[in-house]
């Protein structure tokens, strides 16, 4: 049997010293982990076009796509994902949650003070390398 293999956009949106983290919602998978907002590439979509359309679904805000950061692939039990992050902001919009639980706005300092879903940690320490 063929491994399920997902690749995923997220955003690590700065606003104003801050980085926006949202938190999964019980029914989702990783329930309740936080995360770097984003979601799957559909077939014959580029990465940048993929992360703001997921940002309006789940947000309902426009965002400036900026540099990317190194993808990262890990191992769950049940899959194996690749995300691809990139440095964002926002550009329109009020944050409205969708699908997430909550988020909150942290100063990289203090990002591993949460329980991140595990793919996304090494994409918080490249960033916080960044000061």
């Amino acid at each position: 049997m063929v491994r399920k293999h997902v690749h995923v956009t997220c955003a690590v949106i700065e606003r104003d010293g801050l980085v926006l983290s949202a938190r999964r919602s019980a029914s989702m998978n990783l329930p309740l982990r936080w995360e770097f907002p984003g979601g799957k590439i559909e077939p014959g979509e580029g990465r940048e076009e993929c992360l703001k359309r997921e940002l309006v679904e789940e947000m309902g805000v426009e965002v400036a796509v900026g540099r990317p950061l190194t993808p990262v692939t890990h191992s769950y039990p049940a899959f194996d994902v690749t995300l691809y992050p990139y440095i964002c902001s926002i550009v329109s919009g009020e944050i409205t949650l969708h699908e997430h639980s909550a988020m909150i706005w942290l100063p990289p300092a203090r990002m591993l003070e949460l329980d991140w879903a595990d793919a996304d940690l090494p994409i918080i320490l490249e960033y916080q390398g960044l000061f």
